[in-house]
């Protein structure tokens, strides 16, 4: 996939510096090995943003963290950011979408709660 990815930003050349790609999965992976020593389908997850105005180096978002106590059902790493969130986001930093295209967009969206509208530049 990283491969794939620098291919892409090669390829735009200097279109990649207006260019925003993200990466989600439809779901994480446990915090510890099963007994196959891989790891089972969770809740937790990564998105991953990258392109010319994102503001990279920097993990945004809620890290709950990995003790026991702080993981979902004591397995999966907590989910604290709605994914809509980042994608709202995005929207209308780098797409100039306001609020009521949002809300028509993504009905019922909760408020970012974290670092999120530091994810882009300007």
């Amino acid at each position: 996939m990283g491969d794939g990815l620098a291919t892409l930003a090669k390829g735009l050349g200097k279109d990649w510096d207006d260019t925003v790609v993200v990466v989600i999965s439809e779901f994480g992976r446990t915090v510890h090995e099963n007994g196959n020593g891989g790891t089972d389908h969770g809740h937790g997850n990564v998105v991953w943003v990258l392109g010319g105005p994102v503001r990279g180096g920097h993990v945004y978002g809620d890290w709950p963290g990995l003790a026991k106590a702080q993981l979902y059902q004591g397995r999966d790493l907590a989910v604290t950011t709605d994914y809509r969130t980042i994608f709202a986001t995005i929207l209308e930093r780098h797409l100039g979408l306001d609020d009521r295209q949002l809300v028509q967009i993504f009905p019922g969206l909760p408020p970012a709660r974290s670092n999120l509208s530091e994810l882009l530049a300007g």
